[in-house]
């Protein structure tokens, strides 16, 4: 990746040549919290804008793919501009290793043929990831998504840089979440297991960030310790944070169905999908999307929850 140069504005570029056809939106696809997301942008002409709060201050991203060079050009903003631009990569998957990938299933193979160069991104930054997937406990995505809108809107802050336009918005800091009163929460839509929840989690801010530089298993093990946080929610934040491909959301309302249906034909519990995901390990993540993406769906039926966005498209 070439190194950062100024821009004009304030903010700093850098183009990075991925090794892989690298497609930013598909990666970053799970990182968006619903179209109406604050925090993250997507134009139609490819370009994807992020507002994050880095170790080293705010900052605005903007990544423009450019598929005739086969190369990335990354522009950012503000006091966290350098570290964005260095954690670009990361960001769109170049830490996620596939090799060593054995389809066991028919299914799986079909799904992993066509989607070989799928590749899972790493944020780097825990409580961005864990404060929307608190409030997507046990409710539907429409719900969550317009709480964490919201949330966002009334307390966060625009992020810095050429981005009024785009109404792009940081998440509110963690000391500022701690503060708000409950009778706001309930305003938000977020109920007070999921708001106690979020409080205690930004009150140990600080020590779940470093969950980045342990191993896969010892941070689902320290996510696990803060109350109200379990195997669906840590799942869901390693998958985000830290690009494990390892990471099930066990518990989650579809997904064992889902794969049951692409592996058997038929709904599961998660002790059977468990079964199934075992020979996978320490891919079993990347097993059950690649079964969903080849094997057959299950029929639309029943009460419908939100579909996670954190799976290839078929």
């Amino acid at each position: 990746m070439a190194s950062p140069t100024s821009l004009d504005d304030g903010g700093r570029t850098r183009t990075w040549v991925p090794d892989w056809p690298c497609a930013p939106a598909q990666v970053l696809r799970p990182q968006r919290r619903g179209a109406g997301d604050p925090t993250q942008r997507h134009e139609e002409s490819g370009r994807i804008w992020r507002a994050m709060r880095t170790p080293t201050g705010p900052a605005s991203l903007c990544i423009q793919p450019r598929p005739s060079t086969g190369d990335v050009l990354g522009r950012a903003w503000g006091p966290g501009a350098e570290w964005a631009l260095d954690r670009m990569p990361s960001l769109l998957g170049a830490d996620d290793d596939p090799t060593g990938f054995e389809p066991h299933h028919p299914e799986v193979a079909a799904g992993w043929s066509r989607h070989q160069h799928w590749r899972i991104g790493a944020t780097g930054l825990v409580m961005e990831a864990l404060l929307p997937s608190i409030l997507e406990q046990k409710v539907t995505g429409k719900q969550a998504f317009g709480s964490f809108r919201e949330l966002v809107r009334r307390h966060g802050e625009p992020a810095p840089g050429p981005v009024a336009s785009l109404r792009l918005m940081l998440q509110p800091t963690p000391a500022v979440i701690a503060s708000i009163p409950s009778w706001e929460w309930l305003r938000l839509g977020v109920q007070p297991a999921q708001s106690r929840t979020v409080v205690t989690a930004c009150r140990l801010a600080a020590s779940l960030e470093r969950i980045t530089q342990v191993s896969h298993e010892e941070a689902d093990q320290r996510l696990r310790t803060v109350r109200g946080i379990g195997v669906w929610t840590s799942a869901e934040v390693r998958q985000r944070a830290l690009g494990d491909a390892d990471a099930v959301s066990y518990g989650d309302y579809h997904l064992a169905n889902w794969v049951g249906w692409a592996l058997v034909g038929h709904d599961i519990t998660d002790d059977e999908m468990a079964v199934l995901l075992e020979p996978y390990k320490p891919q079993r993540g990347r097993a059950a999307a690649m079964a969903m993406a080849g094997g057959q769906s299950r029929p639309r039926r029943g009460p419908r929850m939100s579909i996670p966005t954190h799976l290839p498209t078929r």
